[in-house]
Order: C-alpha cells, then structure tokens, then sequence
C-alpha cells in the first residue's frame, strides 16, 4: 500500500482541540486524504459541507473531527450534559455502517471524553434503550430505531448542535426520507447547528435535502474519484446463465484472491453460490438482509480475521462497511441501480490500496450495463471466456427438507400432543348391499 491517496495537510496543522490531536496521533493519523483535507477547511470553521467522494477515502474521519471540534468548542457554554441531551446526531441507512462510524467515533474520540451511543433495529432492544440512562453527548443510528426511541421520549433533540447524514443518496433509495425529515424538523433551526451531508454520490434529490435543511453549505467534490476509482482494475464477461457458475469458481481458481466479496441482488443467488463453493473447496460465507444482526456482525468479523477468503452478499454489505485488503469485487449480477455499482466495487483498493472488479453481464442483468457505463463515464473492457475459465464443477449436496409427521406416521407436531378431531372431515363407510 503507498501514500499516493493523502493529501499534503497535516492534520496536526489544523485548528483541532488538543484532545483530538492526541486521539489522532495515538491511531496513527499523519495526514489528511483529499475528501479530508477540502472539508475540513470549510467545518472547522463553522461552515455546513455537502461532500462527495469514493467510498473507502476517509468521509467517517472528516465529519467525525468537525463534530468533534464544535462540541469541545461549546462545552464551556453549556450546562453539563443531562440524560437525554444529546448535542450530535449521526443518521445511517445501514446498520453496518451505523456500526462502523460508532467504532472510528470511540477511536478518533477517545481522550475528548464525549460519550457515544449506537442505536440500530435487529437486535438488544432494551440493551440500546438503557444507553439513554447516562449522559450522551454523540448519538449514531438508523432512522427507525432513532425514531422509536424518540417518541418513547428516550431523548431530546432540542439542544443538537451538529447533524450528520451518511450515504444520504441510501436514504432515498430505502425510504428513509420522510423519517429523516420527522426528527430533522424537531431540531434547532439550520443556523444554530453544523450540519454536514455525505454521500459517494449526490443527485438533484439530494442536494435539494441539502438545501431544505443546511445553512448554505459548502459543495465538495473530490473530482476523478467520485464515480470510478483509477486504482481498480475493471473488466466484464458476457457469460450465459448456465455458465456464470462454473466461470465464477474458474476465476477465483485462476486468481486465488486474497479476500473477495461476491455481489448478488438475491438472497436466493446468494445461497445457491454458497452450496456451490462450499462443494468445491472455497471457505465462503454469505449475508443478506435476512440474516439476523449478530450473525452477520460475527461473519463480517471472522470474514475480516481471515476464516473466510470469500463473501457473499447482497447490497446490504455495499455501503460503508470497511474491510481491509478486499482484493478483488465480483459483480455475479449487474446492479439495478448504476449507483450500486460504484458502492460495490469500492469495498476494494480502500485507503491508497489497489484491486479488481469482475462484472458478469448475463442474459438477466446485462440490459443494466450501458446506464453503468453512462454513469462511471467509461467502458468496462470486455473479457473472453475461455475453456480453462470453465472447469467441471462438484455439484453441492443439499440437505433433504424435513417432512411433516402430521399428516404421516409418528407424533405429529407438538410431541404427544394429538391432532385436533376435524368433524368436517369424518369419514363413513359405505353401506353393504344386500342381496334380495
């Protein structure tokens, strides 16, 4: 990994409260990266900043100083912190990414002594809900667990004095927007608070968000990496559907990647990638929405620590997750949304670092390609299959779905427990003829 992706600002020459000089000197931080570098100089200053910039360049570190800053900076002019008195709200569309901008906040915080707490739906309801019993000074979250604990009165947001929107593009694309604006409009008007916007991409409709609701922010753009990174190797196979598996499993023969992510846009091409490499010698796990929080956080982790050299995933792992050394991003199916593409292939060459994005345009995805193309502002270099990227593969052996004994031989349902007497359903034999 090189330094090519840091700017020339030493964050040690920035107006920072010596708390958090000392928090970033302790993690190792020495210079800003360029998405940094641009917003810092605006909100540090008090300024509000929509920023825009690839994921993987340091947004999470960028909002998290400014808010830092001004909280310290009015520390003094506030009554100590109450209960309930949070002064920084922090909203993510996701819960990996609420997970992960709590994780860097305890980090790059740790000697300011402001007090975090992470709310999030899936999981330890009362757990989240007995945070509130204790001063909090910065709260992250999703919009709908934000929302339950705000109407339970767990929480005032009348004294906020930064907001934070992560992935604000996210909200829009999962519904979020009308919750956000619910808590937004319970707040101190935009010109008694920082505010700050932060997405991989900004579209009209968020910048009008934007405007409704910041103090005429400032609009960065990191130009030449906020689509497409140069760093990243991208190329695309037209494979048919009958051979997208067998292609997949040659190419991570062929490249023996390090670490990569698989995307999908179902649960159910998820599974069945699962079973097929699995079968075939590949340590892979898969997580999809409908895997319950704590078993997705103990996959990311082991998938992190190297247990598995594959992961599976559908979109809910394409936004702000930061998993080190991904080397390589396989596309198995097209996203919808030309957007999704460039969260995608983001989770590799992160922090200066290089990678590859595979895409398979199949017979049901390839129609999204040329809006893809149209968006990054550049065609994918089109690859040849080969016969050695079609080896023969192991099928998997799938479990045989269990039978229901109710209506066969056994106990039924319930252990001892006897079949309710259906008198819609008695039967009678028929009447013996006799002779005359």
């Amino acid at each position: 990994m090189n330094n090519d992706h840091l700017s020339t600002q030493a964050f040690s020459e920035l107006p920072l409260p010596p708390q958090v000089q000392a928090s970033l000197q302790e993690a190792g931080f020495e210079y800003c990266t360029p998405v940094q570098a641009e917003t810092l100089q605006y909100s540090l200053k008090g300024q509000d900043v929509t920023g825009q910039a690839q994921t993987g360049t340091g947004k999470t570190a960028a909002f998290l100083l400014a808010a830092f800053q001004k909280l310290l900076a009015n520390e003094s002019e506030q009554t100590p912190t109450k209960p309930g008195n949070i002064r920084c709200l922090i909203i993510a569309p996701t819960r990996e990414l609420a997970i992960q901008i709590a994780s860097d906040a305890e980090t790059l915080g740790k000697h300011t002594g402001l007090k975090t707490a992470l709310v999030y739906g899936g999981t330890a309801y009362e757990k989240q809900r007995r945070q509130f019993e204790r001063p909090v000074d910065i709260l992250v979250g999703t919009p709908g667990r934000l929302i339950d604990y705000f109407k339970q009165k767990c929480y005032t947001l009348r004294h906020i004095q930064v907001l934070i929107l992560d992935e604000a593009d996210r909200m829009f694309d999962l519904g979020f927007i009308s919750d956000i604006r619910y808590l937004i409009r319970r707040m101190p008007p935009p010109a008694k608070r920082l505010n700050m916007l932060f997405s991989a991409t900004l579209s009209q409709r968020v910048l009008e968000l934007a405007y409704e609701h910041m103090n005429n922010p400032v609009k960065v753009e990191i130009a030449g990496e906020s689509v497409s990174a140069k760093n990243i190797t991208q190329k695309v196979y037209y494979p048919g559907n009958q051979e997208k598996i067998p292609l997949l499993i040659g190419l991570l023969q062929r490249e023996q990647p390090f670490r990569s992510i698989i995307f999908v846009n179902t649960k159910r091409n998820a599974e069945n990638i699962e079973a097929y490499l699995k079968g075939n010698g590949f340590k892979a796990a898969m997580i999809s929405g409908d895997v319950r929080q704590t078993k997705r956080q103990r996959l990311l982790a082991e998938f992190e620590q190297g247990k598995y050299s594959v992961l599976i995933a559908t979109d809910v792992a394409a936004r702000g997750l930061h998993i080190p050394d991904v080397s390589h991003v396989i596309n198995y199916d097209l996203p919808q949304m030309e957007e999704d593409y460039v969260h995608r292939i983001g989770r590799t060459a992160r922090a200066g670092a290089s990678g590859e994005a595979i895409s398979f345009a199949c017979e049901d995805t390839a129609h999204y390609l040329p809006q893809i193309e149209s968006y990054i502002e550049m065609k994918l270099p089109m690859e040849s299959i080969t016969a050695e990227l079609l080896p023969e593969i192991k099928k998997p052996i799938r479990k045989p779905r269990k039978k229901s004994n109710f209506h066969g031989k056994g106990k039924p349902h319930g252990g001892n427990r006897k079949p309710r007497y259906n008198k819609n359903k008695r039967r009678y034999k028929p009447k013996q003829k006799t002779s005359s």
